[in-house]
């Protein structure tokens, strides 16, 4: 989802708001002299840098899509799982068991004494309540779905922030999954408490997490 145009149009509404202020205020006290002349302009370019400085922060979720994204294989024995967590605490996947900070366990769509359903059922399931859903009030888009493979970009509403879901459908009814924000250190649980809120979401049509009851 490219939300580039009011990212824009949002930095251009508070430079020129900036922009008019400065300039009033720079006619009200202008004397003619040079001293003077020069002083307020070097103050404006001053001012001018720190508004686009504090208009800066409303492109950071503008931050390229990662390059990794999808089923990895790790090691010789050709391990594929979806890409594991980086040292900050921004991110949660089932990818690795070891890796206390940022582990969840998988789901099953199929536990004991449930219906069967297909893979493609499931993934509809799925997909269903990632629409319905807004964490944080962080708006859902579906950039890429497959019949095992599912990749959803979530922004915030106030800055644009981007944070990168997948899911996946590994195979004997388990789908695994990861959350990472594309930029920053901390995000304040946001991706866990989404995925907590698919995961019960998902509880409701029978699905269950493995290592929860």
């Amino acid at each position: 989802m490219d939300t580039s145009p009011q990212r824009h149009s949002f930095i251009v509404i508070v430079d020129l708001a900036s922009f008019r202020s400065d300039l009033k205020k720079t006619s009200c006290t202008w004397t003619g002299r040079t001293a003077d002349s020069s002083s307020s302009r070097r103050e404006f370019v001053l001012k001018s840098v720190n508004f686009g400085f504090f208009a800066s922060i409303f492109t950071w979720g503008a931050a390229p899509r990662p390059e990794k994204l999808g089923v990895q294989t790790y090691g010789s024995t050709g391990i594929r799982t979806l890409g594991i967590c980086p040292p900050t605490p921004n991110c949660v996947s089932t990818a690795d068991e070891t890796d206390i900070s940022h582990y969840i366990p998988s789901w099953n769509y199929n536990p004991t004494g449930r219906r069967n359903v297909t893979q493609a059922d499931a993934m509809q399931e799925l997909v269903d309540v990632v629409k319905t859903l807004k964490p944080d009030n962080f708006t859902p888009t579906i950039i890429n779905q497959t019949d095992d493979y599912l990749y959803v970009e979530y922004q915030s509403p106030t800055f644009g922030f981007i944070d990168d879901t997948e899911f996946w459908f590994g195979g004997k009814d388990i789908v695994e999954y990861r959350s990472a924000s594309r930029i920053g250190e901390s995000d304040g649980d946001i991706n866990r408490k989404r995925i907590r809120a698919i995961r019960k979401a998902l509880e409701t049509k029978g699905w269950r997490s493995i290592g929860f009851s």
